[in-house]
Order: structure tokens, then sequence, then C-alpha cells
């Protein structure tokens, strides 16, 4: 299983879920991405863009002024 980063900061809604749908179709199953973005609709539109897509949602949390999530591909 391998890590992708995906580094979305600056970019403002809706491009951070629409990349992160993308970096998703990307990897395989079991892989994990973490993305990292500064747009505060981030926090709702990527963890309703997981639950659509059926993947994982393992972990959310700020860390240097950004929204960091932690996604398991299914």
């Amino acid at each position: 299983m391998s890590e992708t980063r995906l580094d979305l900061k600056g970019l403002k809604c809706p491009l951070p879920a629409l990349k992160t749908k993308k970096a998703l179709t990307r990897i395989g199953p079991g892989d994990l991405l973490v993305v990292s973005c500064t747009d505060p609709m981030a926090a709702i539109d990527i963890p309703n863009l997981v639950r659509e897509t059926g993947d994982a949602l393992e972990g959310q949390n700020r860390a240097d002024g950004a929204l960091v999530f932690r996604i398991r591909k299914a």
C-alpha cells in the first residue's frame, strides 16, 4: 500500500473536491491519499465526496493552518 500526498493549498471551492476526486481515481485499492488544503469549505466538501465514492475518511485535522484529510481508497 502506498501513500500519495496532494497539496491543494490556496485553491478555492470546488477545486479541492474535484482534484481529490480525480486523485482517488489514480490510486489503487487500500492506498492512502493525504490531502492538504486551506479552503474552509473543504471541511464539508471532502467528507461528503468520500461518502459518495465509498472510500474511508481515516482522519481529518488541522496542521500548519491547513486542513489535512487522510483518505483510504476502498
